[in-house]
Formats: C-alpha cells, sequence, structure tokens
C-alpha cells in the first residue's frame, strides 16, 4: 500500500475491533447461549451487553477488510492479489483446522464426556475423524478466513474495474453521501437481506449452508471498497454525520429492546429488521467517524499492534477454550474468572506471538504474516 494513502483510522480499527473479540469470545463463557465450554454458574444479565457489541463487531470487520482490499489492489494486478489472498488467508486456515482449532474440540469432547484421555491419544485417533459438530474437524472461529478468501475472489474483477475506471457508480454513490443522511443508503441492500433472506437461514458459518450470513457479509466487504473508493468525500460526509448517527444508534438499540418484547409476526419481524439495521449501521458510522478524527496517526505502537493483530486472531479462541477449561467449575467470581480469561488470553497470545512466532521465520506464513519484520520496532517499544 503506498504510504500516502495509508488510513492509519482504519488501521487502529482493526485493531481495536479485533481486540473486542477476545473480550466477546471470553464473555461467551458466561451467558446462556451455547459455545464450547460453558461456566458452571451463567449470567443472564450479561447477555445485554453481549447483544449491543454482536450487532456491529462482525458487520464492521468486514467492511474494514473491504476498506483494505482497496489499498490492496492499488500495486497489484488480479493475479497478484488473489495470489496474496490465498497466501494469506488459505495458508493460515488449513494450518488452523489442522493444528490450532483440534485443542478447542479436544477441551469440548472433555468437557461433554465424549472423550477421556490425552490430547495426544486425542490427535492419533479421532481429533480428524468426520466434520463437526457430528465429528471433530472444524474451523471454528476461523470461519471468517474463508469467507473473506470467497469473496476477494469474486469481487476481485469488479474491484479491479471499479479502481482503474472513474465508473458512474462510484461517482453516483459519491453525490448521494455529501447529502443529509446520504451515508445510510448503503442499509438499503442491507435491511433487504435481513427482512427477506435472514428468516430463512440460520448462521451456520459453514460456508455451504449458510446463505444470509454469506451474502450479508459480502455486501460488507463490497461497500467498504467502494466507500474508500469515493475518496475524501467519505471521510467528510463521516464527519459530519458521527453525532447524528451516535444517537441514531441508541434509539434503535434501544427500539430493539422494546421489539423483544412483543410476540413474533410480521410487523415485529419488518421493524426489528430495520432497527437492527440502522443500529449497527450507525455504530460502525461511530466507530469510523471518531478513528478518523482521533486516529488516524502513525506510531510504533500500531505498527507493532497491526501486524500482530492476525497471528492473536489465529490463537485467541484456542487459549481462551483452554484456560475456560481449567476454571469452569472452580467457585470463582465473574469478574475473576473474566479477569483471568481476558488477562490470560492476551498475554499468552502475546507471548507466543513475540517469543515465538516472530522469531521462527517459517512459521510466518502460517499465521498470514509478510516475510520483512522491522525488529528496530521491538527496540523502540521496548519489548
Amino acid at each position: 500500500m503506498e504510504k500516502k494513502f495509508r488510513r492509519y483510522d482504519i488501521d487502529w480499527l482493526r485493531v481495536f475491533v479485533f481486540s473486542l473479540l477476545i473480550i466477546y469470545h471470553s464473555g461467551m463463557f458466561f451467558v446462556p447461549w451455547g459455545w464450547h465450554i460453558k461456566n458452571n454458574n451463567i449470567y443472564d444479565w450479561l447477555k445485554w451487553p453481549m447483544l449491543f457489541l454482536n450487532q456491529w463487531r462482525l458487520p464492521i470487520l468486514f467492511l474494514i477488510s473491504g476498506m483494505g482490499t482497496f489499498y490492496a489492489l492499488s500495486k497489484r494486478n488480479i493475479w497478484q492479489f488473489n495470489k496474496e489472498r490465498f497466501l494469506r488467508l488459505g495458508i493460515p486456515l488449513v494450518f488452523g483446522m489442522l493444528v490450532i482449532v483440534p485443542p478447542q474440540v479436544y477441551f469440548e469432547r472433555l468437557a461433554q464426556g465424549q472423550f477421556q484421555g490425552s490430547y495426544w491419544s486425542y490427535l492419533s485417533t479421532i481429533a480428524y475423524d468426520g466434520i463437526y459438530p457430528e465429528g471433530n474437524l472444524s474451523w471454528h472461529h476461523l470461519w471468517f478466513l474463508p469467507y473473506l478468501l470467497v469473496f476477494s475472489v469474486l469481487l476481485s474483477p469488479f474491484f479491479l474495474y471499479m479502481k482503474n475506471n472513474k465508473n458512474r457508480y462510484i461517482r453516483w454513490i459519491s453525490k448521494v453521501i455529501q447529502k443529509p443522511y446520504g451515508l445510510y443508503i448503503f442499509t438499503i441492500p442491507l435491511y433487504l437481506l435481513e427482512s427477506l433472506l435472514e428468516p430463512f437461514y440460520d448462521i451456520t458459518h459453514d460456508l455451504i449452508n449458510d446463505w444470509f450470513n454469506f451474502f450479508s457479509s459480502m455486501t460488507l466487504f463490497f461497500f467498504g471498497f467502494v466507500m474508500v473508493a469515493c475518496g475524501p468525500i467519505l471521510w467528510n460526509a463521516i464527519e459530519r454525520i458521527r453525532t447524528k448517527a451516535f444517537y441514531l444508534g441508541i434509539i434503535c438499540f434501544i427500539g430493539m429492546l422494546i421489539t423483544w418484547q412483543f410476540e413474533d409476526g410480521y410487523t415485529r419481524h419488518f421493524t426489528e429488521a430495520f432497527l437492527k439495521i440502522v443500529n449497527l449501521w450507525s455504530w460502525i458510522l461511530v466507530l469510523l467517524g471518531y478513528a478518523a478524527k482521533y486516529q488516524n496517526k502513525p506510531s510504533p505502537l500500531l505498527s507493532y499492534a497491526n501486524r500482530a493483530v492476525y497471528p492473536f486472531y489465529i490463537l485467541h479462541q484456542t487459549v481462551t477454550v483452554g484456560i475456560a477449561y481449567y476454571i469452569k467449575d472452580l467457585q470463582w467470581s465473574l469478574l475473576l474468572k473474566a479477569t483471568i480469561l481476558i488477562v490470560g488470553t492476551f498475554l499468552i497470545c502475546w507471548l507466543i506471538y513475540h517469543l515465538i512466532i516472530l522469531k521462527i521465520k517459517p512459521l510466518h506464513p502460517l499465521f498470514g504474516l509478510k516475510k520483512v519484520f522491522n525488529y528496530i520496532l521491538c527496540k523502540k517499544l521496548n519489548i
């Protein structure tokens, strides 16, 4: 990516949202929803802040990924781009499924009484038999990678055409988003998907039968590219709307809480779909707006953290599940267990990343890292 085009606020947001992922997955240990390992005490009230995060945490990740794709295409042709996508997404996915994810399934089988024995005996017997959940082979939290890879390959010809040709579509979007609330035009396709497709497809993360999640995520990925293609017009529009978006987000989330009190029906469904989409889009605009205002600047810490995000993402859930298994039956408070889970996950991931992954170059492609790393950066940070 050319330095003059780099948006440091997008890098900061990427770090922030992936950090929230660790906190969110730690929270899954304590809430009533199904997850791989559950605490001996479940806290029903915790689902409300989790629901708030759940509205926009994945949508903004796909949007940011689409934005990053715009810059990734700046110096690449379509073959170079897709080759780079395969190396940075496909290889870590296969490695993750074979090495990183199996411990998660192992701890889950132990907790549910479906397996007894050491991890090595699990690896040598049933670890790779069948597809999860009936079997044990899975991509678990790494589902984001195959989706992103497929989106990149499918949309890359269109992206390259749009980038090389100032087409009417981008010019039209640029005009629309300059109008009051013009940025909310992106909610229309999302609302149609949410209201018309979501009722028929559960979110499975299996890529094959996950049509609602597939199309809504790809739409957000596409929007990220289109928005950045609008150039400075986008960031000026976001600056003007961020405060209004903040209030809209609060109103819509409260509205969702109210609609959940009514019985299911057409009126509730279409109302809830509208509130959900405006809510998640509003918080995306809020995060983009305030990051652009306060965080669009480089720093050694950002350079280090931005590079560490991908390995942390690959590692984190295995670490979280492992810690959760050993503390799940202890009679400790929510605060103590949550602190151990979150701090422990961050610390162990950092130790593995900084002391092992960075030092052993053959591991770099397995965790999606580029070949060159500036060790001077570590010295500047005293780490």
